[in-house]
């Protein structure tokens, strides 16, 4: 129960797919470790999905919908965990879009729809936060960037690369900026994940699911995929007073693929 008597705020909190998302494990792994979770996701279906499954473990959890993009659905969000449940300790940013195009043939306006979730509404989230978190004299924000901001990895996005690599710096900015304040940021690097997210994204790549998921699996040293449940539990290390004296890392989970030689992940 390394959480417990924390209210974790989750965006992302869904997944898009059967199985388990990144967010949709993080969430429950958050209640299983004793937190109270607030799952938000832009369907407010896969909320309430993720939720029941916290409620049927015994666990307390409130489930949302809101448009990361949009300033008041968050503050809405935010002043509904505050009524629920008194406190926002832990703030777990995991919404994230991929969408395709080089640097000469992605459109003004993909790239302006990646940047805008993925960091433009990082920062709604954690301006709406930080206040609280700073009142509290305490609070831990995890965000799951990815192993595509610090290096090639064989698809044409190169307004999620950006993205991330924006993320990362962010998320330290705000680790410095409150470190004396008691609250802890970091991000976290997937590598090569199989997850319903990945698959919905990247499937079009490959002749088929099983050549992606053979393809993908003999690139990191480990020799296999990640999924959402490495993500989950480094979520929870990172969240807990294990990680009390560590902020404004980005840590990969990635079977080591970082400290290899870059190579494409197609």
């Amino acid at each position: 129960m390394r959480l417990e008597n924390r209210v974790a705020l989750v965006f992302g909190a869904g997944s898009v797919g059967e199985g388990w998302g990144n967010g949709k494990a993080a969430a429950v792994a958050y209640a299983r470790e004793g937190a109270k979770v607030v799952c938000v996701d832009v369907q407010p279906a896969a909320a309430e999905a993720t939720a029941a499954i916290v409620a049927a473990e015994g666990g307390a959890a409130l489930a949302l919908g809101a448009d990361i993009t949009r300033s008041d659905e968050i503050e809405a969000c935010v002043a509904r965990a505050m009524a629920e449940f008194g406190a926002i300790d832990i703030l777990h940013n995991n919404v994230g879009i991929n969408l395709p195009g080089g640097a000469a043939d992605a459109s003004e306006e993909s790239w302006r729809r990646v940047m805008d979730v993925n960091v433009t509404g990082v920062f709604l989230a954690c301006r709406a936060v930080l206040p609280i978190m700073e009142r509290q004299g305490r609070g831990a924000i995890v965000n799951i960037s990815s192993l595509a901001s610090i290096r090639w990895t064989g698809y044409p996005y190169v307004s999620y690369y950006a993205s991330k690599a924006a993320l990362n710096h962010f998320t330290r900015a705000i680790a410095i900026e409150y470190a004396a304040r008691g609250i802890r940021a970091n991000t976290i690097l997937p590598g090569v994940m199989d997850t319903p997210h990945v698959v919905q994204q990247i499937s079009g790549y490959h002749a088929d699911l099983d050549e992606m998921r053979r393809k993908r699996a003999a690139v990191p040293p480990m020799k296999r995929q990640g999924d959402a449940w490495d993500i989950a539990w480094a979520s929870v290390f990172l969240a807990s007073d294990e990680a009390r004296y560590i902020t404004g890392i980005e840590l990969p989970v990635d079977g080591g693929m970082h400290a290899a030689a870059p190579g494409s992940i197609s």
